[in-house]
């Protein structure tokens, strides 16, 4: 049986609906509250569809900090993001805020944490205070984006590995004065690493695209002009509609989304509107 039947079937036996977003990726699911512990079997079929779908979204979802962590935590460890304000009292809990004061700068397409030697499996993200207007999210899907190079470029990239960084949060650390000395604790702490320019899946083994403008630096034995060009053609494939979903956020939306085969980039076109969320992310593997 395939993953989609398997899934439609686990959605009609759980009784919760599911509406697709596209015919790729991006779906909603409804007649879920979670903030009442979820059975075995529902659970399954939300990683399934999570699976299929890259990212699920829920709607009118008023729950706790507690509740929210206790959801995630259903799908692996958490991780605690070592450079992101969390929340106080909940170090898993990140703290995403932006306003007049603070302009939402998370608009590049990227996977969460890629710099890490095994980034995370997805994260688990809630509106709490929302513009009235803009300040969507746009998902876009790399299985799609591999499949439909062309078969040079499989190739080429097939083999390949390129080395991520947390440069950016390195420029953040430098611009609030860290010492030296700390910021090289972060480099001893996290230092750059390989993953493969085209992953494997490890529960659905598709291989999807994994190189990201916010932490791929280069790939590994290639010469830099070159390499420069090959991830600049490598990127723009995030920005494909076809590949595409977009979430409009609602006060209490959550979507949750699989950083091993999507990519998201959340829109900055609100400013100075508040938008204020809460993101918890699950602990992922080493990419293969």
């Amino acid at each position: 049986m395939s993953l989609a039947r398997e899934t439609k079937a686990a959605v009609t036996s759980r009784e919760f609906e599911l509406t697709p977003m596209t015919p790729g990726i991006g779906a909603v699911i409804t007649g879920i509250d979670l903030s009442k512990p979820v059975s075995e079997e529902t659970l399954a079929a939300i990683r399934a569809d999570l699976l299929h779908y890259k990212v699920i979204f829920f709607r009118d979802q008023d729950i706790t900090t507690e509740q929210h962590l206790a959801f995630a935590r259903r799908f692996g460890e958490l991780e605690v993001h070592p450079f992101a304000p969390h929340k106080e009292g909940y170090p898993e809990v990140l703290a995403i805020t932006h306003d007049k004061d603070s302009k939402g700068r998370e608009n590049k397409w990227h996977s969460d944490v890629t710099w890490r030697e095994a980034p995370s499996l997805g994260s688990v993200l809630r509106a709490i205070e929302v513009p009235e207007v803009g300040g969507d999210t746009l998902f876009s899907d790399m299985y799609a984006a591999y499949d439909n190079l062309a078969d040079d470029i499989k190739a080429l990239i097939d083999d390949k590995k390129a080395v991520h960084d947390f440069a950016h949060f390195r420029k953040l650390m430098i611009a609030k004065g860290k010492s030296a000395e700390e910021i090289e604790e972060m480099n001893r702490k996290y230092p750059m690493v390989e993953h493969p320019v085209v992953r494997t899946h490890p529960e659905t083994g598709r291989k999807a695209l994994y190189v990201n403008v916010a932490f791929t630096q280069h790939i590994v034995g290639m010469d830099k002009d070159k390499s420069d060009a090959l991830l600049a053609f490598l990127y723009a494939q995030a920005a494909i509609p076809e590949y595409q979903c977009r979430f409009s956020w609602q006060k209490n939306s959550i979507a949750f989304w699989d950083n091993r085969s999507c990519q998201h980039y959340a829109v900055s076109d609100y400013w100075p509107a508040v938008r204020r969320m809460e993101r918890v992310t699950i602990v992922g593997d080493r990419p293969y």
